[in-house]
């Protein structure tokens, strides 16, 4: 069950505080309330907060209290949230302090995490007692969700055992508590705890794992449990169980790459170079043209000069250049352009309307450029700035942008009170704010990506000098003796078959349902 705010929204509420009697005008709001009409009720409750009333300090927070609920009603979120963040701010300081928790949990279902609500929950308190009085059968879904705001707050501040305290309090059957485990791994992969991280994350596979007809979440959820299991054992140097863990992301998953690319690095660790080169084809198909993974080339040149193929090597290096330093250089040009970070957040916003609108044009073969880049430089760019973070950013604003256009649409009265004129002031700060913030956000990931460019350009430079050592028989002569005593040495080009794959070598030809199972034979010339 999801609690909503008809089922707790007006429960739990402290006593009629020790103050005169209301106004007519509260009086008449809360009447009003009562038959749901909120907008006439928000009115009046506005006018109160403002002390036109005469109203004594209990009752006007009794009226902010009730403003926010208002506003909340009709649908405009942003500018509920802008009431009871006044009132959490006061603290105990408010008589609806502790009431209206339950209101910002509720509201953390209607606005993305930009807004800032994981914050503001978070000024409740260090310690689950603090939510003991939603913990009981009534409001058994509340408990949960404010178990996992308050946790994801103590996360955010590297409290990372305090958020577990309210992780591992959540209900085994509540939708939260597998994204409740994740974030419980997480912590312990940040503090370095291999075991646990592992115990959390096993925990997930168990869940799920052979399950039929998973939702699409808990199929995410599943692969980035295999995902960062395969990070813990790479990382603990358990070679055979991260290849094992990165092989169960399939290839309908978001995360399919990321695992075909780093287990091409485990490959290349246990000195399995076909492997590892059978991935970097995969990740360089046709099928991936639009996602971005320059370091496979590296990994590519690297692998070829410990074998002594100095000159498949330096080709490697040489494709290398030339696909990314234009990218590099016209990346840099575009960058000098944006003058702020809402020119940027502009950008981002073209970038992603433009996302399906050319992928029929970039399938076609066709070599328009796509907001002034390369169909290539495009791809590049929508890969640097398409990760969920940056959504939410984006999704944020747009939720702003409908609550406007709602406001618009109401009577004339409400828009040209003191009420409808709050709304439109919280809704254009929150905008102007959140704009700034998504801009500078995609500004540092598209540095980041400029930045990450360079620093493989410099990589693919020290490969170069290398390569020009060894041909010119500039290499320590120890070195030479020690590939041939202990380099990998001519791996066949053998087909290997097991009960559910068929692993194909390699021919120059892609077909979707051979990715991931490429090999590419290689011959060492070390000691020639």
């Amino acid at each position: 069950m999801v609690f909503t705010a008809s089922d707790v929204g007006d429960a739990a509420e402290p006593p009629p505080p020790p103050s005169g009697p209301p106004s007519e005008a509260l009086a008449n709001a809360l009447r009003l309330y009562q038959q749901e009409k909120y907008a006439q009720a928000g009115v009046q409750f506005q006018r109160i907060v403002q002390g036109e009333t005469g109203d004594e300090p209990a009752n006007i927070q009794k009226a902010q209290f009730f403003l926010g609920k208002c506003f909340y009603h009709l649908g405009f979120y942003q500018a509920a949230l802008g009431v009871f963040e006044e009132i959490a701010i006061m603290s105990t300081g408010h008589l609806y302090f502790q009431t209206t928790l339950q209101w910002l949990a509720q509201l953390s279902r209607e606005l993305p995490e930009p807004a800032g609500i994981i914050g503001l929950v978070g000024r409740y308190g260090d310690s689950v007692s603090v939510l003991q009085e939603f913990n009981k059968k009534e409001t058994e879904d509340l408990y949960n969700e404010l178990l996992f705001l308050m946790g994801r707050h103590w996360y955010q501040q590297g409290e990372f055992p305090r958020a577990r305290d309210f992780f591992l309090e959540i209900d085994k059957d509540d939708d939260l508590y597998v994204p409740a485990v994740f974030f419980t791994g997480i912590t312990h992969v940040r503090e370095r705890r291999a075991a646990p991280a592992s115990k959390a994350f096993l925990s997930i596979v168990k869940k799920f794992d052979g399950k039929l007809f998973l939702s699409d979440e808990e199929e995410r959820y599943l692969n980035l449990a295999w995902l960062s299991l395969a990070r813990i054992y790479y990382s603990t140097k358990h070679w055979d169980s991260a290849l094992a863990a990165w092989n169960r992301v399939p290839q309908s998953s978001e995360y399919y790459l990321d695992a075909v690319f780093e287990e091409s690095w485990a490959f290349f660790q246990v000195d399995q170079l076909a492997r590892a080169l059978g991935n970097i084809h995969t990740i360089n198909s046709p099928y991936f043209d639009e996602y971005f993974y320059p370091e496979s080339l590296v990994l590519k040149s690297v692998i070829y000069f410990g074998q002594c193929m100095y000159e498949d090597a330096q080709d490697t290096v040489t494709e290398f250049r030339h696909k990314y330093e234009p990218i590099q250089q016209e990346l840099q040009v575009a960058l000098a352009k944006f003058k702020d970070n809402k020119s940027f957040f502009e950008f981002l916003r073209k970038v992603h309307q433009k996302k399906d609108s050319t992928k029929d044009l970039m399938d076609d073969g066709e070599e328009e450029k796509i907001m002034g880049f390369s169909p290539d430089i495009f791809s590049v760019i929508r890969g640097a700035l398409d990760d969920r973070t940056l959504l939410r950013n984006l999704e944020y604003v747009s939720i702003l942008e409908k609550e406007e256009k709602k406001l618009k649409k109401m009577p004339a009265m409400f828009v040209n009170s003191a009420a409808g004129t709050r709304i439109q002031q919280d809704i254009n700060t929150a905008k102007d704010v959140a704009i700034d913030n998504t801009g500078n956000l995609a500004r540092s990931r598209y540095e980041r990506l400029v930045e990450e460019i360079n620093d493989l350009l410099n990589q693919t430079t020290r490969v170069e000098v290398e390569i020009l050592n060894a041909l010119r028989g500039a290499l320590d002569m120890e070195l030479k003796t020690e590939q041939q005593l202990t380099g990998p040495q001519t791996e066949q080009a053998t087909i290997e078959s097991d009960a559910e794959h068929v692993l194909w070598p390699f021919e120059g030809e892609y077909w979707r349902d051979e990715l991931g199972y490429y090999r590419q034979p290689i011959q060492s010339r070390c000691g020639r």
